[in-house]
């Protein structure tokens, strides 16, 4: 089995290839470090299996997954992620990416699983599964007022302080409910949350 791995952390891709070429039917062909890499990987090395991360530089996992898919659909991808990407697993779920691995699963078990996926099995860590299960999450609806206040104002560019001065409170209040409200919408940054809130309006 021909094995791409691609993660912007080099220490992820040099233990997991160290550790995977130990399986016998295993052969690390290459890896990479975003999505344009995995891409130009592809192309030469035409891999059996990726392993792919989703957040990376330059070009993220689901973007480089759908262009992978688009060119060689015969490519299996498992998805290498963690809980707080539940948005970006469901994403990449219409990327075409057929399996789903945590971080932290062993190696033993990640061999495995590689295994089931190259035989044309979808795969799913019981994890991910239970996560995706719940209900989504409300969105907008779960914020209050001042904190919708504080969204439409990042959205229309403000900055902490001219928040805080237009809604007559603490850089330092703003700068915590932000906090909250990128907890409660599971995004990472102010970008992210103009990108959400335009979606859903």
């Amino acid at each position: 089995m021909k094995i791409l791995i691609v993660d912007d952390d080099q220490l992820v891709c040099q233990s997991l290839q160290v550790l995977l070429s130990r399986e016998q039917d295993m052969d690390v062909m290459a890896t990479a470090n975003n999505g344009a890499e995995a891409i130009t990987c592809c192309r030469d090395i035409l891999p059996d299996v990726v392993l792919m991360d989703i957040q990376m530089p330059v070009m993220d996992g689901i973007q480089a997954t759908r262009e992978i898919k688009k060119e060689w659909p015969q490519i299996r991808i498992m998805m290498l992620t963690t809980f707080q990407d539940e948005q970006n697993i469901r994403l990449a779920i219409s990327a075409g990416a057929e399996g789903y691995l945590i971080k932290s699963t062993e190696v033993s078990s990640m061999a495995q699983q590689l295994r089931v996926l190259f035989s044309g099995t979808s795969v799913l860590d019981a994890d991910v599964l239970k996560r995706l299960m719940q209900p989504q999450r409300k969105g907008f609806e779960e914020l209050t007022p001042r904190e919708r206040d504080i969204v439409e104002l990042v959205v229309q560019g403000l900055s902490n302080r001219e928040i805080a001065e237009q809604l007559y409170i603490s850089e330092g209040t703003v700068r915590n409910t932000l906090s909250i409200i990128l907890e409660k919408l599971q995004v990472r940054d102010r970008t992210q949350l103009a990108i959400y809130y335009w979606r859903r309006i």
